[in-house]
């Protein structure tokens, strides 16, 4: 298949990146006896009984905790029948022990949302998400699940039979379909805690990690000689260029 030199990502991309490989697969050296599948699975699995246990300790069994408890415990089992059927040969990567911590306590602080949903840490007489918020935080997170593995299974096999730039299906009009997938059942959950601190926690992770891995990914596509086409009629993250696209103009009949 043909390439041509391919752009390099911006130096502080480069370095974030060299950063963030370095704390999740050789800090503080040692061998490298653990899959990162290992590490990622293993909090997926557990964040339904880490939500559980919170509603059992803070007593809390409202419609929002429990909403909350089926939106991101259902997804960590959605991601392990993923990892079963069609897992992503990035997380096999092996790292250290001290690797596997770093990237535990990285995930973890996805657990800092329902610990502020269901305790009593914002107030006693918080209300309640209203019935439209919750109704809207549901349809957010089916429509981001969707996306995401629907982006994530059409990667893998198409990979599996034919290498080169994926331009069709769900990555048409988003080069990153998967990723925006993931921002928003992220969103959805944010959303039902209705405060700023689950929001800060996403941007620094959609910033250092996701915006990162875009655009390292992005760097290594351009490779291809269709990149710079197919770049130019999609959006990173939002289809804006096919509603901002002229179409062409219609040749005229002599």
């Amino acid at each position: 298949m043909a390439t041509v030199e391919k752009l390099e990502a911006p130096h502080w991309v480069r370095t974030i990146n060299s950063f963030y490989t370095y704390l999740g697969q050789d800090f503080l050296g040692g061998p490298k006896l653990i899959k990162m599948a290992w590490v990622i699975n293993m909090h997926k699995f557990l964040t339904v009984f880490v939500v559980a246990l919170l509603m059992i300790w803070f007593n809390n069994y409202s419609t929002a905790a429990w909403v909350y408890m089926a939106l991101h415990g259902s997804y960590g089992f959605c991601w392990l029948l993923k990892h079963v059927t069609f897992r992503d040969p990035k997380w096999e990567t092996r790292i250290t022990f001290g690797g596997a911590g770093s990237v535990f306590i990285l995930l973890a602080a996805y657990w800092v949302a329902p610990y502020l949903l269901i305790s009593d840490v914002l107030g006693l007489n918080r209300p309640a998400p209203p019935t439209w918020l919750i109704a809207f935080c549901i349809a957010l997170f089916t429509v981001g699940l969707t996306t995401m593995f629907a982006s994530d299974c059409q990667k893998r096999f198409t990979l599996k039979y034919r290498r080169g730039l994926i331009t069709e299906g769900m990555f048409k009009y988003v080069r990153h379909p998967n990723y925006l997938g993931e921002m928003m059942l992220y969103a959805a959950y944010a959303l039902l805690v209705q405060n700023w601190i689950p929001w800060a926690i996403l941007a620094y992770f959609w910033t250092t990690l996701f915006l990162v891995n875009m655009l390292m990914i992005e760097s290594s596509l351009s490779r291809y000689p269709e990149w710079e086409a197919y770049k130019a009629r999609t959006g990173m993250l939002l289809p804006w260029r096919c509603f901002t696209t002229k179409p062409a103009p219609r040749s005229q009949v002599a």
